[in-house]
């Protein structure tokens, strides 16, 4: 399959284009300068413009692209660059999309459970409705803008992500060095809900939902089985041979964070149900197979 990706050289996209690839796929990237290379295609989503020639048989796209909802502290500006690069950005794929002939099949589009807002310990699946809050808010209009690759006969997939462990991105990136320092502990109270998922069953999960004609709609890209920040730090904890005695009050959260503090206290409890259904194996089932995985990654 032909598929164009944006978004390709960040945490998910660096680990999606060469597993694509060795699927036998010829991937494409999209790079917000003149291309360079044979395998890139120029686009500038500020502007609305894509390279429709180049773009030209493209049978799949997985648009990723998107500011880091926790890189910067949530200032009114950066909260407007959240949800410009998710509805511009979506806006001019999907307005070049449906302008070529013949037209992809398929749009996978990223998304987040940030769509569910706060459920507390209430488990939620996709048929779940919108919750409130910033980026619940966020999260609709960036699906939203895809509803004229609906119209146009484009299979489209909202991959709700969760929390992905990994490394060298993502809030593992951020607690992996802390953990190994022995400065590791709950955040707030602890009993917070987090829906994770291992970098590559994410990975896998895309590439599911690319190639498989019977999925679309909204699909939660998460581990089966959410756990709580506390059942996490004591996890963290014995993958890693560390203490995890230093809790993070909510209050120091408060003062670092801001007002992303609120997500990161937040709790999302979401299960996959379209991935179950489907049949689709997860290679790290538990929070603990996901940690161990990511921890001895080089």
């Amino acid at each position: 399959m032909r598929i164009a990706i944006t978004g390709a050289s960040g945490l998910i996209g660096s680990a999606l284009v060469p597993h694509l690839r060795s699927e036998g796929h010829d991937v494409f990237r999209l790079v917000r300068r003149s291309a360079t290379a044979p395998d890139e295609i120029s686009w500038d989503p500020a502007s609305g413009t894509v390279d429709l020639e180049a773009l030209q048989g493209v049978e799949g796209v997985i648009h990723l692209a998107g500011a880091g909802v926790g890189d910067h502290r949530w200032s009114d500006a950066y909260k407007k660059e959240i949800l410009d690069s998710r509805v511009n950005g979506t806006n001019t794929i999907v307005r070049a999309l449906t302008q070529l002939d013949p037209k992809p099949r398929v749009l996978v589009s990223g998304s987040a459970i940030g769509w569910y807002g706060d459920t507390a310990d209430r488990a939620v699946d996709e048929g779940a409705p919108a919750g409130t809050g910033f980026l619940a808010d966020v999260v609709q209009a960036w699906e939203a803008a895809t509803t004229p690759a609906h119209e146009a006969g484009i299979r489209v997939v909202h991959a709700r992500t969760g929390l992905v462990v990994a490394k060298d991105g993502g809030a593992w990136a951020r607690m992996f060095p802390l953990f190994n320092l022995g400065v590791g502990g709950k955040l707030g109270s602890g009993k917070q809900y987090w829906s994770w998922v291992s970098l590559r069953d994410e990975v896998n999960a895309l590439s599911y939902c690319l190639t498989h004609e019977s999925v679309s709609g909204a699909v939660n890209i998460t581990g089966p089985t959410p756990q709580t920040n506390a059942e996490i730090t004591k996890i963290m904890g014995k993958v890693m041979r560390r203490p995890t005695l230093l809790p993070v009050p909510a209050i120091a959260l408060n003062i670092a964070l801001g007002e992303f503090s609120s997500e990161v206290l937040g709790s999302t409890r979401v299960l996959p149900r379209v991935l179950e259904s489907c049949g689709f194996t997860w290679q790290d089932p538990t929070i603990e197979d996901a940690i161990r995985t990511a921890w001895q990654t080089h």
